[in-house]
């Protein structure tokens, strides 16, 4: 059965370069815009609480970090703290330290999708500069449960790769700039359009549920893989109602393919690094045992040590030219003072 609906939930994510964006964003944005605005920034857990000014000061909208529990104000930001998803949960916000989504917490996904399982065809979702792909399974759902989706444009955005996957995972965008896109919000969240009648999304409530639960851990809803979770060694399931491959472990932990193999990359790189701590270790003890077999004149001993350390000193070597070549830099960290990443 058809209803009335009120677009009034709108729910924007950014990355690296997206402080500006989402400063313009808001600054186009009135202050007696009929709808509660969620930002989330891919953010360092250690970044301090500056972003909630920076975004106030921005426009007429009152920006703040997001309160566990308060309810949902038309006319209010808010914002993402360090090192917490923010989420939707019925008309109130929540905010948990649940498991890391694409690498990321807060993350764009667990916001986008909690809104489409509660909000459905109220929600408006947002993305702007960023790298890989956080938030285009979020804009999938959201337009599956009949919201919509606006996309900075690509071509004007700092880093592209959100804008891209997010006009990929989606069937029909609103991609511009991002002053138009707050026109947009305006337009849509202006009166009122038939509708589904509106009803929670079970299936993505309880995909959520490591986020609103302190229960033990089920499976998640998908078959077992042969991959393992880049940040726990869990077993991965994929989902397998997410075409462009979606992954979940036992945890909750959730990656895209693309997020998924930078996660790999940093895990392979901090293998790389254990193992070339251990075997400097036993190279460190090699060579005191040698010491000491030479002072007692075992011959044999001495020979058989040298035969080893030369071997470790191989196998250092082979291990340190492998991690220069696979390692990378690790992107640092985006805070409000730096959208370097």
């Amino acid at each position: 059965m058809d209803a009335l609906v009120h677009r009034d939930v709108v729910v924007v994510a950014a990355s690296a370069g997206g402080i500006e964006a989402l400063r313009t964003l808001l600054g186009n944005l009135p202050a007696d815009l009929r709808a509660s605005v969620f930002v989330v920034l891919h953010i360092s857990p250690r970044a301090g609480s500056a972003l909630p000014g920076i975004l106030d000061r921005a426009g007429p909208l009152k920006s703040a970090a997001a309160q566990d529990g308060e309810p949902l104000r038309h006319g209010r930001v808010y914002v993402a703290p360090p090192d917490l998803h923010l989420l939707l949960d019925g008309e109130s916000v929540r905010l948990s330290g649940g498991p890391r989504h694409n690498g990321h917490r807060p993350a764009a996904d667990p916001l986008f999708l909690s809104a489409a399982a509660f909000a459905g065809p109220r929600v408006l979702a947002v993305i702007l500069s960023g790298t890989l792909d956080d938030g285009a399974r979020g804009c999938a759902e959201v337009e599956r449960r009949g919201g919509l989706v606006a996309v900075q444009d690509p071509e004007e955005s700092p880093f592209d790769g959100m804008p891209r996957a997010a006009i990929a995972a989606t069937t029909r965008p609103m991609v511009s700039s991002v002053p138009l896109i707050a026109e947009w919000i305006v337009r849509e969240c202006t009166g009122t359009r038939a509708a589904e009648e509106i009803a929670v999304d079970r299936k993505l409530q309880h995909e959520l549920s490591a986020f609103f639960s302190a229960g033990p851990p089920v499976p998640p809803p998908g078959r077992l893989s042969a991959l393992t979770c880049p940040d726990c060694n869990g077993p991965l399931y994929e989902v397998v109602s997410s075409p462009d491959g979606h992954y979940q472990c036992m945890v909750g932990h959730a990656w895209s393919m693309e997020s998924m193999i930078d996660g790999q990359a940093e895990a392979v790189e901090r293998a790389f690094w254990v193992a070339i701590l251990r075997i400097e270790e036993r190279l460190r003890l090699l060579t005191r045992m040698l010491g000491h077999a030479e002072e007692r004149g075992q011959a044999l001993v001495v020979r058989r040590l040298r035969q080893q350390t030369d071997r470790d000193r191989e196998a250092l070597e082979t291990l340190r030219h492998l991690q220069s070549r696979i390692g990378r830099e690790a992107p640092a960290a985006v805070t409000p003072g730096d959208q370097r990443r």
